[in-house]
């Protein structure tokens, strides 16, 4: 982007493709050296404090939530003049943005401001610089958009071709009606099919200049082609999430579970297939954007609501009302609205403090009431114990709930989430809710007790979380009674009931688990779990020696995924717990505060096929680590092993006894590496060192010099006082590295992959440092330090 105007202005009409421009820009402009480029989308009906909300997220600034614009506005302006060469994309705006009272700086220190807007005079209020007006496309790009969306190898028969050209031409060079045609006539063979296309588009051909009925009637023909009604009310619940926000897959095809929209399907799973493949349907013709508003529904997502529409706004005709993402506090006192049809509910996201009791009394049919992350509410009113026909009641991150009245009554409820609330014990009548396939309770550490015998009684329980904090520990027979369980969280007893557990699920299976064997688990801690892990086991002040074989010889699920082991001080290597041998998806391995470690693995250890596939590697305060592999391997015994073939991801902390981190042998295996930080070990000297024998240095001396790490991007060394050198041999990295940090490294006066190589690193975008320190570098290609200035991150005095 060149020096010459701040503020650049893209207009054009609806579906004519500002926003693709607006990407493909936004990506081009993350490649420019030193330069913080950030994107957000601005709503139809944005206000200034809301707008610095996002902007102040991007840049990661905890702005002030006092109301005062202005204060804020200073604040904001401080954080992006400090960032440097600036650069902020907006999306969809829609009126003039007073960039002063938001906080935006323009022109300081490089500040630059891009955004897209139908309207040319929001251009010339906002002062632009510079305009670009996106055009229709003309046919030829029309038909060559046409056909690559299609996916026809760019060939369709002579005489289709000429239907589809006219087919096209109805689009009138609108990208968004273009890309939705094709979507829809994907696959579609039949001559008939596309005249019968062609003749529909031309009959409700609107004779109107406003171009942006077209796309309209391309959206409204794509969606009376779906023809399945199932997947034309799903298209239709998208509607009631905000324009502009982004709608999680898992999340919405919860919503499409509890609307009966999916049901019908033995298992929780198989209505989740049911819903990736509605979803898929739904992008596959280009339609899950397109979005169409139904007179029975009412929808004000997330446009900063601060109070309750009127009551006049809720017609009895009402369906679904969606209210979900704004700033409503309260809810009238003697609010008490007629709504006999209404069936969903959504006011997650808000900040309401209390209902009324005579909010629900005229909504006998509701089936959905989304309560969630409504984080000031206390307690529910006793009204909601009447609405019988209620099948999903979700209350997660309502942080201050203590009380939910009796579920009694509602025998057909089906999903219950009361995770991340203050809730101490279970609501009275649960074990009636015969229904109920989902049930989280994930957070809910104040939970004295969960009477025994309550989930036997819940014999339809698909999905089933725990806490596993202070909350009891579970016996793996209540656990088993529940047959139709594909989803568990929770804490055992002891070994045995995790052995029968997992034996018994051996055959069936579980899609998902979170399982926990030990003492003093940190409730808050499970939180934080990678969620794209679904099978997890984590075991903690564990005796593992006494399960190390015998009848009690622990047994983990063959398909664990993630296994996490703390504070179990008898572990002295890895295959202490023997069923891991055949852990053959294995993809994370975390090992924190186990003082009887002394290696990871042992030699004979390492064709096992956990270290094949195992991606990511943390381990933590293990104060007597010696070494990762016991005694070492020669590379003739490392070529066919296929040790940490797959790593991608290594991290050390405080293991003082390591003097090296891997040998150089073992660098022939870690071609997947992409992070690599090691932090906190007193005598770590090398990260990569000497072989630890003779032969093998000879080996080595042969065959480490080609060696290289050839997907490191990341490289973190911090607070090894001892640190000599990064590598002892010659390492090449591939042109792949692009953040360095090295921080309280005294003795390391030399960094091999940047001052030996004989050309520098281009992929380098940060290097991390102290002033200090890295003027006190020795460099055997002096001029090298130059080119690496521009990409330091300067930190404070050492």
């Amino acid at each position: 982007m060149s020096d010459e105007g701040s503020i650049v202005g893209v207009y054009g009409m609806g579906g004519v493709g500002k926003t693709t421009l607006l990407t493909h820009i936004h990506n081009k402009l993350q490649n420019l050296p030193n330069a913080f480029v950030t994107w957000v989308t601005v709503s139809q009906q944005f206000t200034i404090f809301e707008l610095q909300n996002l902007i102040a997220k991007e840049v990661k600034l905890n702005l002030s939530q006092d109301g005062c614009e202005g204060k804020r506005a200073a604040e904001l302006a401080r954080a992006i003049s400090g960032l440097g060469k600036f650069i902020l994309v907006l999306d969809d705006v829609w009126q003039c943005i007073p960039v002063d009272k938001v906080g935006i700086p323009i022109g300081a220190n490089g500040v630059k401001l891009i955004f897209s807007t139908r309207s040319l005079e929001v251009c010339r209020r906002m002062n632009c610089q510079n305009t670009i007006k996106v055009e229709p496309l003309s046919h030829e790009e029309a038909w060559e958009l046409f056909l690559e969306t299609l996916g026809h190898n760019n060939s369709l028969p002579p005489r289709i071709e000429v239907i589809a050209r006219s087919l096209v031409q109805t689009c009138d060079g609108l990208p968004l009606g273009v890309v939705t045609m094709a979507g829809c006539m994907r696959g579609v063979d039949d001559i008939s099919e596309w005249s019968n296309a062609l003749e529909k588009m031309e009959e409700s051909k609107v004779e109107q200049e406003d171009m942006e009925i077209e796309v309209f009637r391309v959206l409204k023909y794509s969606y009376d082609s779906l023809k399945d009604r199932t997947v034309q009310q799903c298209f239709l619940y998208c509607s009631l999430f905000p324009e502009d926000g982004q709608i999680g897959r898992d999340e919405l095809i919860e919503h499409l579970i509890d609307e009966r929209l999916i049901d019908g399907m033995k298992s929780r799973q198989s209505k989740f297939n049911k819903g990736h493949t509605i979803l898929n349907k739904l992008e596959n013709v280009c339609l899950l954007e397109g979005g169409n508003e139904s007179p029975r529904f009412l929808v004000e997502a997330g446009v900063e609501l601060r109070d309750m529409l009127e009551e006049k706004t809720w017609s009895e005709d009402l369906v679904r009302v969606s209210l979900m993402r704004n700033n409503i506090i309260s809810l009238p006192s003697n609010a008490s609205l007629r709504c006999p049809r209404l069936l969903t509910l959504l006011l997650n996201q808000n900040r309401i403090e209390s209902i009324p009791y005579c909010f629900f009394m005229y909504m006998s049919v509701l089936t959905v009431l989304d309560l969630s992350f409504n984080s000031s509410i206390e307690q529910l009113p006793s009204s909601i114990s009447n609405l019988r026909s209620l099948t999903a009641l979700l209350l997660r991150g309502c942080v201050k709930l203590k009380y939910v009245p009796s579920l009694e009554s509602l025998t057909a409820l089906r999903r219950l989430d009361i995770s991340f609330t203050e809730i101490t014990e279970l609501p009275q009548g649960i074990e009636r809710s015969v229904n109920l396939r989902y049930l989280n309770l994930e957070a809910t550490d104040k939970h004295e007790k969960v009477p025994h015998g309550v989930f036997s009684k819940l014999s339809n329980l698909e999905y089933l979380k725990l806490c596993v904090g202070r909350n009891p520990k579970f016996r793996a027979e209540e656990i088993l009674s529940l047959r139709k369980l594909d989803t568990f969280t929770g804490c055992f007893y002891d070994i045995i009931d995790l052995n029968t557990c997992v034996s018994s699920w051996e055959d069936r299976g579980l899609s998902s688990y979170q399982l926990f064997v030990g003492e003093d688990f940190d409730c808050g801690h499970f939180t934080l779990i990678e969620y794209t892990i679904e099978k997890y086991v984590y075991l903690q002040m564990f005796n593992v020696s006494k399960s190390k074989a015998g009848e009690n010889s622990l047994v983990l699920p063959k398909d664990i995924q993630f296994l996490q082991i703390q504070e179990c001080h008898d572990v002295t290597c890895l295959f202490d717990v023997a069923s891991l041998e055949n852990a053959i998806h294995l993809r994370m391995c975390k090992i924190v505060n186990c003082n009887g470690m002394k290696n990871l693995v042992g030699s004979s250890c390492c064709r096992l096929p956990l270290l094949q596939s195992l991606e990511s590697l943390h381990l933590s305060k293990l104060f007597n680590l010696n070494d990762l592999i016991k005694g070492g391997l020669s590379i003739s015994s490392t070529a066919s092993s296929g040790i940490f073939h797959s790593l991608k991801e290594c991290y050390v902390y405080k293991c003082h006894n390591l003097k090296s981190l891997f040998f150089p042998s073992l660098l022939l295996h870690l071609q997947q590496l992409e992070t690599l930080t090691v932090v906190n070990c007193k005598q770590m000297v090398e990260v990569i060192g000497e072989a630890s024998n003779e032969d093998e240095d000879q080996e080595a001396r042969r065959i480490v010099v080609f060696s290289y790490l050839p997907k490191l991007k990341d490289l973190t060394l911090r607070d090894l006082p001892e640190l000599k050198n990064f590598c002892s041999k010659s390492i090449v990295l591939a042109n792949s590295l692009q953040q360095i940090s090295v921080i309280q490294c005294p003795k390391l006066r030399r960094i091999p992959i940047l001052c030996e190589k004989p050309y520098p690193l281009p992929s380098v975008q940060k290097i991390i440092v102290y002033e200090e320190w890295w003027n006190s570098l020795e460099w055997d290609y002096p001029h090298f330090k130059d080119f690496y200035q521009p990409f330091l991150s300067i930190l404070g005095q050492q």
